[in-house]
């Protein structure tokens, strides 16, 4: 008996870990290693390959305003598959580079497949799992993305020594195989609420979900110069070679593994709301000091506190919203709105970061001392938002009565470590 409970559990967990390992690990950091690759073929000129890779972050914005809409017709299941589908057939025709036009269409969809993905697994996969285990089976999901991120500096160098075409190919081949081992573990599909809509009570979006969007956003802005100008940075900026660069991104790799289940079982422990403090106060530190430091072991150790960072942030402010909202349809509104934020910043950043690298004559310091602002900014809100009621605390009283309402009601599930004011709960 309790052999088949796990098993109805963790089947869900895979298909999630396959479905974020392909649509975000494979499809966005499979493509960094193959930069170099595509420019020395001639596939593309340099400028083209740059442009060509922010296609999928585009896509990443798109498909993460698409997802839910997609998921009311079709249903989390089938539209979880489809977008899986649509990563693999993006691999194989990227095989094939027919024109700038053609390469940027598949790159644009497999963003947009992996931004319906982000928004849908976790809402697809949590509601079957019990609530003290969430922590952990979010972390468990999104391993995939560490698995890829790892997985780019491992599988793909072999798979360019067969030429370009056969590196594509293959990512589609293994695409498709974790397309098919998931295909049938996919739990079955909730109900989507319909009474809901017509509720006379319309409950009221707390204050600190609209927190959250907005650290998510600046959390995002922070990660992108390490996630794409790391391996750069210690080739050339600090003249260490391509060998030692692509050490520093395997380092990069193993802090990707680790991050998504160590932070999920960090929130299972001490709450969501302290986890995001801590984990915030830590990387705005190291990317400090990753602008300072220049040895190979320091740099080692902070490529896998970085790495630990994009993958893990989603298991801890999907465990946030959780803490936030009680109830599952509001929870995936939540998300789903909280994924947009991520996007826009991160795409936003990563032009503003480029734009700016350029600007500055190749200056990678200067980019991790603006992350690691971001990253400060993220953490300071908080403290602004809790001075803000502070010091108007007759505003908007309206909200506050439906508050001070809400909060008489039992809480299904409690935040365990958080000091804030109700307001922000």
């Amino acid at each position: 008996m309790r052999n088949s409970t796990s098993s109805r559990i963790w089947l869900p967990i895979f298909a999630g870990l396959c479905a974020s390992l392909v649509s975000i690990g494979l499809a966005r950091f499979a493509y960094t290693p193959l930069i170099p690759a595509l420019i020395q073929a001639q596939w593309f000129a340099a400028n083209d390959v740059v442009y060509l890779g922010a296609a999928n972050l585009i896509g990443y914005l798109i498909g993460a305003l698409l997802g839910r809409p997609l998921a009311r017709q079709l249903g989390n299941k089938t539209a979880l598959r489809l977008m899986m589908l649509a990563v693999t057939a993006a691999f194989f025709a990227c095989a094939y580079p027919l024109s700038v036009g053609w390469f940027f269409g598949w790159r644009l969809l497999s963003g947009i497949a992996g931004g319906a993905i982000m928004v849908l697994v976790a809402a697809t996969v949590l509601p079957h799992v019990p609530v003290p285990r969430r922590g952990l089976a979010s972390g468990a999901i999104f391993l995939g993305i560490g698995l890829g991120i790892a997985g780019s500096g491992t599988i793909v160098p072999p798979l360019l020594s067969l030429g370009l075409p056969a590196t594509w190919l293959g990512l589609g081949a293994l695409s498709l195989l974790l397309t098919a081992l998931s295909w049938f573990a996919w739990p079955v599909d909730l109900p989507h609420p319909v009474a809901a809509q017509h509720s006379a009570v319309v409950q009221p979006t707390p204050p600190g979900v609209y927190l959250l969007f907005a650290q998510y956003a600046f959390m995002a802005a922070g990660l992108v110069p390490a996630m794409v100008f790391l391996v750069d940075y210690v080739a050339r900026g600090l003249g260490a070679g391509a060998h030692v660069g692509a050490l520093v991104w395997v380092m990069y790799g193993l802090g990707a593994i680790v991050g998504p289940v160590s932070y999920g079982v960090l929130a299972d422990r001490f709450g969501a709301l302290w986890s995001i403090r801590l984990v915030l106060v830590v990387q705005a530190i190291t990317l400090g000091l990753l602008a300072v430091c220049h040895s190979f072991i320091a740099l080692a150790l902070l490529a896998v506190i970085l790495g630990s960072f994009p993958p893990g942030i989603v298991p801890l402010a999907l465990a946030r919203v959780h803490e936030l909202v009680p109830e599952h349809h509001r929870q995936q509104t939540a998300w789903s709105r909280a994924t947009v934020s991520f996007a826009t910043f991160q795409a936003l950043a990563g032009f503003a970061y480029s734009a700016l690298f350029n600007a500055s004559g190749g200056h990678h310091a200067l980019l991790f001392v603006i992350a690691a602002g971001a990253i400060g900014v993220a953490l300071l809100l908080e403290q602004a938002m809790i001075l803000w009621n502070h010091a108007s605390p007759w505003s908007e009283p309206a909200r506050d009565s439906a508050l001070s309402a809400n909060a008489a009601l039992p809480d299904p599930t409690p935040s365990r470590a958080s000091p804030l004011p109700q307001r922000l709960s």
